[in-house]
């Protein structure tokens, strides 16, 4: 299974509570729900559901997972929202419990260890695994070199400051760009994977 990160992004790099103003406020955000004047069915909406078709998991840190199990399940009945519940979900968390996992078809992943278990999947089955938001999640993967397809949706808009995928390591990662998409509002759909090593 290939993992694939896919993210609304700000011009400056931030993820943070693209999709309303309640989603995520730590550090004073105040900036939530600063996708949605940029987003159109045709490209951005486009992109989701084709990552969404090609997926075989989803993986989510605990926030975003909580967030999601709390939204999709009573949207039963949009194909989308079907597709979501459907699918078999993985949540990086110590602090849930297995009573708390609510949301049909997920298993916890002890954040101990995450990185093996996520290399274990990563090993077998087709499809993809496919991760969205969880920023903590995400940088954490890209530190240790597990993610094979970056998907970025990437917004005309600054934020100053916020949440970001991107690992301050000081490390270098080499990606190449696989196919870029621009909506007629400005939005970038660019999907990049790790560049061979030479």
């Amino acid at each position: 299974m290939r993992v694939v990160i896919s993210e609304f992004i700000s011009l400056d790099g931030v993820v943070q509570a693209p999709g309303g103003a309640e989603e995520d406020r730590d550090g004073s955000f105040a900036h939530g729900g600063w996708s949605h004047p940029f987003f159109d069915a045709e490209v951005v909406g486009a992109s989701f559901s084709e990552s969404l078709a090609g997926a075989a998991a989803l993986l989510f840190g605990r926030r975003t997972w909580q967030t999601m199990a709390a939204a999709w399940p009573e949207r039963a009945g949009d194909p989308f929202a079907d597709r979501m519940n459907a699918l078999r979900k993985y949540v990086v968390s110590d602090t849930l419990g297995d009573d708390d996992l609510t949301w049909h078809n997920t298993e916890r992943v002890p954040g101990e260890g995450a990185a093996a278990r996520i290399q274990e999947l990563r090993e077998k089955g087709e499809g993809d695994l496919l991760v969205m938001g969880s920023p903590t999640l995400v940088r954490g993967l890209l530190g240790e070199g597990l993610v094979d397809e970056l998907r970025l949706v990437v917004m005309p808009v600054l934020l100053g400051g916020g949440k970001s995928i991107f690992p301050a390591d000081g490390g270098l990662r080499t990606l190449e760009l696989v196919s870029a998409v621009t909506s007629p509002a400005g939005v970038q759909v660019c999907t990049y994977r790790p560049a061979p090593k030479a």
